[in-house]
């Protein structure tokens, strides 16, 4: 049995329809396979060609309805008889592989070259975080002699109250001296006024 399926949507080349309609056909053991990209009234089309017993060709059209490629978008699978000659899978499978070849081979350079820049962006991120963390280091340096210097003004801070008290003692040591000092001058002071008789 030879049946055409033909995919329609707005979205369904450039998604892995083929390598994944490849894969089933591998999966059913088909005897014959194609499929190939083509447009039909501004739509996107996918055609595979299917050779096999009835009842493979009735699974493989079934899944086609079923499932798809995760970021395809279908509106409609239709099916027909074919009557011309359809490739042999193995032999299809053979061209399809060169063919994804060559259009995985371009992006797959475009990401190593995409890795190569991020990876030197890496670099520079690490050589900036590096001279931050020294930075970090020598800051974390400042602040541990402050903290030691802060430490040494509190200890002399510490001892302010022993001054204050050792000051009062002293006060208090001086203040009877001058008590009597000054009860002396001012009677000093009343002798004189007395003699010139200023009372």
């Amino acid at each position: 049995m030879k049946l055409k399926v033909k995919i329609t949507g707005p979205k369904v080349h450039g998604v892995g329809y083929r390598p994944y309609l490849t894969e089933l056909a591998m999966r059913l053991a088909l005897r014959g396979f194609e499929v190939y990209n083509d447009d039909e009234e501004g739509q996107e089309v996918v055609i595979a060609l299917v050779e096999g017993d009835e009842q493979r060709i009735a699974k493989f059209y079934n899944s086609a309805m079923k499932e798809r490629p995760q970021l395809a978008t279908v509106d409609n699978v239709k099916s027909e008889d074919f009557a011309d000659d359809i490739t042999p899978l193995w032999q299809f499978a053979s061209i399809n592989t060169a063919s994804q070849m060559n259009t995985a081979i371009p992006l797959l350079l475009a990401v190593k070259d995409n890795t190569d820049a991020t990876l030197e962006e890496i670099k520079a991120v690490r050589k900036t975080t590096d001279a931050t963390l020294e930075e970090i280091k020598a800051v974390r340096k400042t602040t541990d002699a402050t903290l030691e210097e802060i430490k040494a003004v509190r200890k002399n801070t510490d001892t302010i109250p022993q001054v204050l008290e050792e000051i009062k003692g002293m006060r208090e040591d001086i203040q009877p001296g001058y008590g009597m000092h000054f009860r002396q001058v001012q009677s000093d002071v009343r002798a004189i006024k007395e003699r010139l008789g200023m009372h």
